[in-house]
Order: structure tokens, then sequence, then C-alpha cells
């Protein structure tokens, strides 16, 4: 629901600054590409980029996209050593490290290597020239496929669509299944202007998948849970992930099982009204600790 008037920005009517402010304050958050390369002579580049994501897994391929600078439009030192040698190393950045990734974005000149400059460690990569970052819990070595430019003036991007061909994982990051835990990794992302945010702690929280689910959809709720005025839009998507309604008998035996929904129905069983607002507020006292099951369970007595 809108609260408030909304800003018109019409691009190419504003500066790029403007436009960059607004698009990177409202694009987050971003994850970061700690990228390292080496120009033909051997000189090594590390710069951190958060217009980055990943957009295939077969082939595994990575886009990141160096901008021109959005001040004077000069291309970075990354781009031109791209284009020099097509190879890359992808590091994520975590919350241990984020200041030095943050030194290591500072305007050196071209030659002069971040990785000094920061106080990271490089490693021999294996597949690829450039090196990798020590402290970096995964890194991607990957070579360029390509890159596409998108403009000339200035913060206009160039995609580096790059194939990742080999995989570093740091086994301290990984839970009990062999997969990363996002608790151990503790990535941070970009927001707007100085601003990170950390993947880490109460900040992280699960939504389940419905990709393998007919779910009922928001549209599938009964019209009268549906406009209550005491169940948010979080709580109907959450109602709206199953699959089927709760049957008669399935209803029948929470109803006796459970001591708070006979009360309910003993106090207020003449008052519909009354008695669908009493079973609203238990049910999203269930769907506020994640039992979905049981909210639709008192939902439809």
């Amino acid at each position: 629901m809108r609260v408030g008037p909304m800003l018109r920005i019409v691009p190419g009517e504003s500066t790029p600054q403007e436009l960059h402010h607004h698009l990177i304050g409202a694009v987050g958050p971003r994850p970061i590409a700690f990228v390292s390369t080496v120009d033909r002579e051997g000189n090594v580049n590390l710069a951190p980029f958060s217009f980055f994501n990943l957009f295939s897994i077969n082939p595994p391929v990575i886009v990141f996209a160096p901008s021109r600078s959005v001040r004077e439009g000069a291309e970075k030192d990354t781009l031109l050593n791209l284009r020099e040698v097509g190879e890359a190393v992808v590091n994520v950045v975590t919350h241990g490290m984020v200041h030095q990734a943050s030194l290591a974005s500072a305007s050196y000149p071209r030659g002069v290597s971040e990785f000094a400059k920061a106080g990271l460690t490089p490693v021999p990569s294996e597949k690829v020239r450039p090196p990798r970052v020590g402290e970096s819990p995964v890194q991607m070595e990957c070579v360029v496929r390509n890159i596409i430019g998108l403009g000339e003036g200035r913060g206009a991007g160039n995609l580096v669509i790059s194939e990742i061909v080999l995989l570093h994982v740091d086994e301290r990051v990984l839970d009990d299944r062999g997969r990363i835990d996002p608790q151990k990794i503790d990535l941070v992302a970009r927001m707007g202007g100085d601003y990170y945010c950390r993947a880490a702690g109460a900040n992280i929280f699960e939504v389940e998948l419905p990709t393998s689910k007919r779910c009922i959809g928001m549209d599938g709720i009964p019209d009268h849970i549906r406009g209550s005025a005491l169940l948010t839009r979080r709580h109907l998507a959450e109602l709206g992930h199953v699959e089927r309604l709760p049957t008669p008998g399935e209803l029948a035996a929470f109803r006796e099982s459970s001591p708070e929904v006979r009360a309910l129905l003993a106090q207020w069983g003449d008052d519909r009204a009354a008695l669908d607002s009493r079973l609203q507020l238990l049910a999203r006292a269930f769907l506020d600790a994640g039992r979905v099951a049981d909210a639709w369970r008192v939902l439809l007595q």
C-alpha cells in the first residue's frame, strides 16, 4: 500500500549522479564481487564491484559490471585488464574483511597492487593468471566469455560475462551436509552510499520455496480470512503457500486436541463475527511461530 507521494525521476532528465544515488539505494542489498585481475605485464589489480550476480549453473556463469566513473567517465583498471587478459578471480567478501575490501576500492594509479594497499594475501590460482584473495572463504577462478559495453558516458556499465572454471570453498564455512552455512560464511552486501548490510545472525531467515508445489495462492484463501484486518499480507502469503485446505476430519481432530479452540468456540460460538476475530488472533500467533498448518486448522473452525 502506498504511504506517501512518489518522486518521479526520468532517466536522461536527471544527472548521472542523481540517478546513481537513487538506484543504488533502491536496488539492494547487492552481493559484492571482489575481483582480482592482471594486465599483460602481470601487474595485479583488486577491486570490489556490487553490480554482480550468478546467472547460470550449467555452465557456471557469473556477471559483474565495472562501470565508468560517474564523476569523470573514466574506465576502471579492472576493465582495462580484462581486455588485455581475459581472466579473473571473483572472491566473496565477508564481514571480517569488508574494511579491507573498501580500502581496495580507493583510486590508486594504474599498476599499484591493491593487495598490498589493503593488506590482503595473494594466493596463486590454478587455472587462471590472477591470484586469489587468501582471506576470502570462496574464490571463483573465471575465464571471461564476453564483455558487453552498455554505453560511453559517465556511469555506463560493462557486463563482464565470466565462466567459473574452478571453485575454491573453505571447508570451515560448510554445514553438516557439506553446504555453505550462511551463519558461518558471514557475507556482507552493499546498500546505497556508505551503507552495507551483514547477512548473519537474526538478519537471516527462511522462507519456504514453493517451486515443487501447487500452492493455493492468496486468491485461494476464503474471503472472510483474506479481508481480515488482523492478518497482514505476510500472514496471508504464508497461508497461500499450502497445497490444500484441511479436511473436515482434520478440523474436527484439531478441535478435539486444542483447548484454546474449544474455549473460543464455547465462549463465542453464538457470535460468528466475534468468534472469527478471536480465531484469527490465535491463527496469527501460530503463523508467527511458523505453524502454518495449525493456523489453517484454527481459521476454518
